[in-house]
């Protein structure tokens, strides 16, 4: 089948067996750009920021809550799924606006401490009222508990896919 006779299938039925499941990625990856294109173009008119900036703000902020209320670079940039060296020049620039702070970890000159300033904080919070109606807009097609259903889905097969790595890890 080719790419665009599968892009048109997806667009209909799923089918059976192997050509359902690479359908229905298709469709999962497709609402995936769909929305991350529609956030980072919204971030980009109402903030004048960028999807990752954001993402290492709400990091921060989450992690701003907890007891231990930093994360090392290696640890954020776990977290973001992107490596140290893609963090980096992102981090700097963030510092040099004042909305984070980074230091060298007590004891460990080499581990670096990265931590939501007072400024970072006021930041994301403008932007995240507004960033969760964009995901309510985008998302009101959906009944609540058509939303309910597809989160549980998503978590079921998000256990499948880390049980798949695991055993093919595991040969």
């Amino acid at each position: 089948m080719t790419l665009v006779a599968l892009r048109d299938a997806v667009r209909t039925d799923p089918g059976r067996g192997e050509q359902a499941s690479l359908r229905t990625w298709l469709r999962l990856l497709a609402c995936t750009n769909l929305v991350e294109r529609e956030v980072r173009g919204r971030l980009r008119d109402k903030f004048d920021t960028t999807l990752p900036r954001f993402d290492v703000l709400a990091q921060l902020d989450a992690v701003s809550r907890e007891a231990d209320s930093h994360l090392t670079m290696s640890e954020l940039s776990r977290r973001l799924m992107v490596t140290n060296g893609n963090l980096t020049a992102l981090i700097e620039r963030l510092v040099q606006e004042g909305l984070v702070n980074r230091e060298p970890a007590p004891g460990d000159k080499r581990t670096q401490i990265v931590r939501l300033t007072n400024s970072g904080k006021r930041a994301f919070d403008a932007m995240t009222p507004e960033h969760q109606r964009w995901i309510d807009d985008l998302f009101g097609g959906l009944s609540s508990s058509e939303r309910r259903h597809l989160f549980e889905l998503l978590g079921k097969l998000r256990s499948s896919v880390q049980t798949s790595i695991g055993e093919e890890r595991a040969r």
